[in-house]
């Protein structure tokens, strides 16, 4: 009998602000520039594009081009993206 499985989503498990912002921790301090995009497109899905976008003040279809595999930010939407998610940037 095979058994059946489903692709792992992190974003279905950040549930807390505190969860999406020890997730986008994580993943600054052991990635490189495109795991935080693509970790910062994963906390966007757990919060909700539709909220994060309007937070941000960018369209959804913009917030998903910035941040889809691939995608080339600015660093203003990457700052913006980040306040929506209620973190901010810190160098230290």
């Amino acid at each position: 009998m095979p058994l059946n499985t489903k692709p792992f989503d992190i974003a279905e498990h950040l549930n807390t602000p505190e969860e999406i912002r020890g997730f986008l921790q994580e993943v600054a301090a052991t990635g490189d520039e495109s795991d935080f995009i693509h970790a910062l497109n994963t906390a966007a899905r757990a919060k909700g594009m539709t909220e994060v976008s309007k937070q941000a003040g960018v369209t959804r279809a913009s917030l998903y081009k910035s941040l889809a595999e691939g995608g080339n930010p600015k660093f203003s939407t990457i700052s913006k993206v980040t306040k929506a998610l209620g973190c901010k940037l810190a160098v230290v």
